[in-house]
């Protein structure tokens, strides 16, 4: 069998990931829940819901309720990738949240994360 893309593998995977990622830095599950729902719209039960079904990466922002259109403002590197440029538009998503994951755990403040 071969290697699960992102997008293929289970979002119940990856969210403990980021919050893991954040919490080493002294970050909590509710910044990193308030983050991922203002990207995609999503609310917190949703995501505790969603982390239990097994539903795709890539099914996660395929069916995000409301992809925040302050998105479009998240700019920097990504692993050496601007996210900006990224062409694939669901990676350029995932991008985005590994992004803002990022700036959360470098200590950002949640306003400037948020785009306000």
């Amino acid at each position: 069998m071969g290697r699960q893309t992102p997008d293929q593998m289970a979002f119940g995977r990856i969210y403990p990931l980021l919050v893991n990622k954040a919490q080493k830095k002294g970050r909590s599950q509710e910044e990193v829940d308030t983050v991922i729902c203002w990207l995609t719209g999503y609310s917190p039960a949703d995501l505790a819901g969603l982390a239990e079904t097994g539903i795709s990466y890539g099914d996660f922002f395929r069916q995000a309720p409301h992809l925040n259109d302050a998105r479009l403002l998240i700019r920097g590197t990504v692993c050496g990738v601007r996210v900006e440029e990224v062409q694939d538009p669901l990676l350029r998503e995932m991008r985005y949240l590994d992004k803002l994951i990022d700036e959360l755990a470098k200590g950002k403040d949640m306003d400037r994360i948020l785009r306000k």
